[in-house]
């Protein structure tokens, strides 16, 4: 225990002097390290591919989901895809320094209101590699330095992507331990990253119920909440028959394994006809649908009803009408994601107003939940709190404020 807690202090303090320098450094700097980052992850993609391997074999051994397995594995294609959101975020406005707002005051003293990092961010996630790529880069572009514990699942392949973004920081002349991963699958270390309070400024937890739980209950850090995606789906009396049924059937066979795949589908019982037929296309994609008052796979059971299954699996439940169905979203939704289809303005604006999920969506797929189809580049998660950021956390929102008040021998009476 004391060799982890030596090394998590001396990652957090190198974290500290990094994120110092990273608040001055210049936007041609930063997006220099991440267009080298991603040049580099394409360089290094076979090299990549046999580490994941190692990884993919691990999580077998560990008996992991289906559904966990493909969040962890990557291919040329997922590859090609964590290069574009580099360079996506290295192409973005940097927000560090912009001007919320600015105001003069009768004492004639001029205030603006600009975005600031926040210092050091401790990223703590499973499975994902990605997520690697992602969070360093939007922390760097938010001028944050970043602590990444990975899951040890994919220690692998996280390893290799650090590396490259090591590599992008030397190329620019940025320090190093701008982008910090831990080096060990040690559990220990995630205990110590939550306590860190003299080093760490938020602490970003993205996993599963488990992992975000313990980190709730257990920091000592601020924490940017990224709870587990209980999506729902509402189906209204006027939702078009043809887009609701390529919406739901995107929304939850697309990739079952990520936070934004569909979960529950509400069906109104005047739409009962086109909610059976959706769901026998769900089945026939081979979807288990676990349906209460629709003729499904298995009835459904009070333990499918804030379920978050990341399978192919679905609940699916008949309600009298559209208050009925924000009523089970309050009860059992994750404040996430929700979304309504329908082609009645006021049906929509109702579910949009008597609902405060972190995104609400109308006659669209669920699976654009994500910072990148935003227009973000990346995401580091997606915040279900009220605190400070909330939905998808690109680098804008990995910023605070501070103010910029100036005078001219100005005194107060």
């Amino acid at each position: 225990m004391t060799d982890i807690k030596t090394m998590m202090a001396d990652l957090g303090r190198n974290a500290k002097d990094a994120a110092a320098t990273l608040a001055y450094a210049t936007a041609e700097a930063k997006s220099h390290a991440l267009m080298t980052a991603a040049d580099r992850v394409w360089a290094r993609r076979d090299e990549l591919i046999a580490a994941n391997e190692e990884d993919l074999a691990y999580g077998r051994e560990k008996g992991l989901s289906p559904a966990m397995m493909d969040r962890l594995m990557l291919d040329e294609a997922r590859i090609a895809g964590m290069c574009e959101g580099l360079r996506a975020v290295a192409a973005q406005e940097d927000p560090v320094g912009q001007v919320i707002e600015e105001w003069d005051r009768p004492s004639g003293l001029h205030i603006r209101r600009v975005r600031t990092p926040l210092g050091v961010v401790g990223v703590i996630y499973e499975s994902r590699p990605n997520v690697t790529a992602d969070a360093g880069a939007l922390c760097l572009k938010s001028g944050n330095a970043v602590i990444l514990r990975g899951g040890s699942e994919g220690f692998n392949s996280s390893s290799v992507i650090h590396a490259c973004l090591v590599e992008g920081l030397t190329a620019a002349g940025l320090p190093e331990h701008a982008i910090q991963l831990v080096p060990t699958r040690d559990r220990a270390a995630v205990q110590e990253m939550l306590t860190m309070v003299d080093t760490i400024d938020v602490i970003v937890p993205r996993g599963g119920k488990g992992l975000v739980g313990l980190v709730q209950r257990e920091a000592r850090v601020p924490v940017f909440a990224h709870l587990e995606g209980i999506v729902h789906i509402y189906i209204d009396k006027d939702a078009d028959p043809d887009k609701a049924r390529a919406v739901v059937l995107n929304a939850k066979t697309r990739r079952t394994g990520i936070c934004g795949a569909a979960e529950c589908l509400l069906v109104h019982r005047d739409a009962l006809a086109l909610g059976q037929e959706i769901v026998n296309d769900l089945k026939a994609a081979g979807v288990e649908v676990h349906a209460d008052g629709l003729d499904g796979s298995v009835p459904a059971t009070e333990a499918d009803w804030g379920m978050e299954y990341l399978d192919m699996k679905i609940a699916a439940k008949v309600v009298d009408n559209i208050d009925e169905a924000i009523a089970h979203i309050r009860q059992y939704g994750s404040s996430h994601t929700d979304a309504i289809l329908t082609e009645d303005d006021a049906a929509a604006a109702h579910f949009f107003s008597r609902l405060d999920s972190a995104i609400l969506m109308r006659n669209a797929s669920t699976q654009f939940a994500d910072g990148g189809e935003f227009g973000m580049g990346a995401e580091i998660g997606i915040a279900t709190g009220k605190m400070h950021a909330r939905g998808p956390v690109g680098a804008v929102q990995l910023t605070s404020f501070k103010y910029l008040v100036e005078g001219d021998g100005t005194t107060r009476a």
